[in-house]
């Protein structure tokens, strides 16, 4: 019996790596934990008090929708908004308190202290928000942490609380729907969903008793008093990944739930590629520990995983090429839930093998960005890094 070929191997390890990921990790390909599925029907007996904290810096072509959509929530209980601007340069906090002025005290301006050492700008920005909540007479119950800009659905919060309520829940969080327009988001925004579902499989951190845990930063609704069982916002405070950090540690004190939605909406544009390769290579390689030896493995794994099979398809011959376009194709079945959220055609499916190899080259410019001393480059400001690097 003769041996299979080199390429052959090959192709069958790609294939049972694919078979694995669609059957092994929570189905995360489905996009099937969504904020309109499994609602809790009936609304909580008393609608908690929440506080908004939202750290703005160099915002000011979009604060102002986002702060509006924010003041517009249908919420039943007592809901007010805290805007920290984090020494901005342009006109966001002029934006911002044109808005404080016809809000009816339900916004606050705090205008943010200088950046201590060993602290994200963000996360800075974040926890003063969250000091000047707490100082109030009467704390809030929940903080919705979110970004300047994102933009919500009128009935959003109503739909976060309830389910944080009938769930005895420490966070809620939805991930924002990117924009999804112009050919370069076209190209890369549905892929990056892809790959943050892969990485952490929403199924996962939706059970309670797994370790998985992950947020997306746009869209935290977070119980006041498990956010201080956790150790505050100071916890994380060097955090670049500052969501799943968080959220690693708020599901040690109680379940966590993470979805997709259509009525939270990020309102930034990526206009060129260069644009969503900024907001990649910003923290790829703060989530490899800054490790050479995790990035190599990355690469390996990645070629492997995504390249392999769609070389074997278009350049080997008998078994082994079939059995990679076989892979390809399993790709693209994977892929097309989340192309089909996005609003996009099939045809982009078997474009992810290259959309996968320029993630790839994001994650190394990431970092090479940071031997230059430019890791986390982000409005003009590198961020810190914990003092052992990790």
């Amino acid at each position: 019996m003769n041996a299979a070929s080199p390429a052959t191997v090959v192709a069958l390890l790609t294939l049972a790596a694919w078979i694995g990921l669609l059957l092994g990790r929570g189905r995360f390909w489905r996009c099937s934990e969504r904020d309109d599925r499994s609602m809790p029907a009936s609304d909580p007996a008393r609608w908690p008090a929440v506080v908004a904290v939202v750290p703005a810096r160099n915002e000011a072509d979009l604060i102002a929708r986002s702060l509006g959509s924010l003041l517009r929530q249908d919420y039943p209980g007592a809901f007010s908004v805290i805007v920290v601007d984090d020494n901005s340069d342009d006109g966001t906090l002029a934006a911002a308190r044109a808005l404080a002025a016809e809000a009816t005290g339900r916004l606050t301006i705090v205008q943010g202290a200088s950046l201590p050492a060993g602290w994200t700008g963000k996360l800075w920005a974040v926890t003063q928000g969250v000091a000047r909540a707490e100082a109030s007479g009467a704390p809030p119950d929940y903080l919705l942490l979110t970004d300047a800009d994102i933009g919500y659905a009128p009935d959003v919060l109503r739909g976060l609380v309830r389910r944080a309520e009938a769930g005895g829940l420490a966070l809620v969080s939805l991930m924002a729907k990117l924009r999804c327009r112009s050919l370069p988001e076209r190209a890369l925004v549905p892929a990056f969903i892809f790959f943050f579902q892969m990485l952490y499989p929403f199924k996962w951190v939706n059970r309670r008793g797994t370790r998985t845990a992950a947020a997306a930063g746009g869209c935290m609704l977070v119980r006041r008093a498990a956010l201080a069982r956790a150790g505050g916002i100071g916890s994380i405070r060097h955090a670049l990944i500052d969501d799943c950090a968080l959220a690693a540690r708020l599901k040690r004190q109680g379940p966590i739930w993470l979805g997709l939605t259509e009525r939270v909406q990020s309102l930034r544009t990526y206009p060129a590629f260069a644009d969503i390769r900024r907001m990649v290579a910003r923290s790829a390689y703060a989530q490899l520990r800054f490790s050479p030896w995790l990035l190599a493995a990355t690469i390996a794994l990645l070629a492997l995983a995504y390249l392999a099979a769609p070389l074997i398809a278009l350049a080997g011959s008998g078994l082994a090429r079939w059995i990679a376009v076989g892979t390809w194709m399993l790709m693209g079945f994977a892929f097309w839930p989340t192309l089909r959220f996005y609003g996009l055609r099939p045809l982009w499916a078997p474009a992810l093998p290259a959309i996968a190899a320029v993630y790839l080259v994001f994650t190394i410019d990431s970092a090479v960005q940071h031997a230059r001393g430019r890791g986390g480059l982000w409005k003009g400001r590198v961020h810190a890094l914990p003092a052992d690097g990790t």
